[in-house]
């Protein structure tokens, strides 16, 4: 069992969930953003995901966007984000890192170089977000061989075709995207999320976690009641965007991070 799939378990048998957290790799500074991960895991992350900043983001929304510019200015590149994963291995060995991009900077390392340098530097897994399921049987063969998770997305478009391939070519969890549309924080749920997820938990044998929009810790509960878990980016961007300095950015996102794992913990557990 991987350290991905073990964390995720561990949640389970507490009869708690998996708290996600997305961060822009490089935004503002590839050292700082290992900074900002540790401050995440110790505040009750469970997993994060570290974004490859891509030129063309066709997901995300503003914030997002925002953040990838800012990354890309400061010279980032996904052989420098692996290289501090390296780093960040030497003083946290057990939260799991999951490397989220675009399929071209992948693409273009190539698949085997890339699965390669990510198990050798203590990546745990992998979610191309623009990569068909249908089409990734040697992606994934390749990346499991590597002892790298796939992780692929589900959405409210997902007709139950689409769901069993996400299911069979997912080994870590999946993602499901709980609304239509690019990323950024909402003032309120889907309200067919429960409806959708309905279908997903009768399809899906993995452990789903709940992404897009969820921005503060009610919404956080009600995703999570749904799923084994839930997934916040834009909201955790935000906080370091805003913040004025180093200090201020750790400070905000151990914050936010404390109160979401606060919430779920208080709402689910043995």
């Amino acid at each position: 069992m991987s350290r991905l799939q073990k964390v995720i378990r561990d949640r389970q048998k507490e009869g708690k969930k998996s708290f996600v957290a997305y961060i822009t790799a490089g935004d503002p500074s590839l050292a700082e953003t290992m900074n900002l991960a540790q401050a995440l895991a110790e505040s009750g992350v469970d997993i994060i995901e570290l974004g490859v900043p891509f030129s063309d983001p066709l997901a995300d929304g503003p914030t997002n966007q925002r953040a990838a510019e800012r990354a890309l200015a400061s010279g980032t590149s996904l052989l420098k984000i692996l290289d501090e994963v390296a780093q960040f291995r030497k003083r946290n060995t057990t939260t799991p890192i999951v490397i989220f991009s675009y399929l071209n900077p992948i693409y273009r390392m190539g698949f085997d170089n890339f699965a390669k340098k990510a198990q050798s530097v203590g990546a745990d897994g992998v979610l191309i977000v623009d990569f068909p399921p249908e089409e990734a049987d040697a992606y994934r063969r390749t990346m499991q061989a590597a002892g790298l998770d796939t992780v692929f997305l589900a959405s409210p478009t997902s007709d139950e075709k689409r769901l069993q391939h996400v299911d069979e070519q997912s080994s870590g969890f999946v993602y499901y995207v709980s609304r239509t549309g690019v990323t950024g924080m909402q003032s309120e749920l889907s309200q067919s999320l429960g409806q959708e997820m309905g279908l997903v938990k009768r399809l899906v044998k993995k452990p789903v976690m709940v992404g897009f929009g969820i921005s503060n810790p009610e919404q956080a509960v009600a995703a999570a009641q749904l799923g084994d878990g839930i997934i916040i980016g834009s909201a955790i961007v935000k906080v370091i965007e805003d913040a004025p300095d180093a200090s201020a950015r750790l400070a905000g996102v151990r914050q936010f991070a404390s109160g979401i794992r606060a919430a779920l913990d208080r709402a689910f557990h043995a």
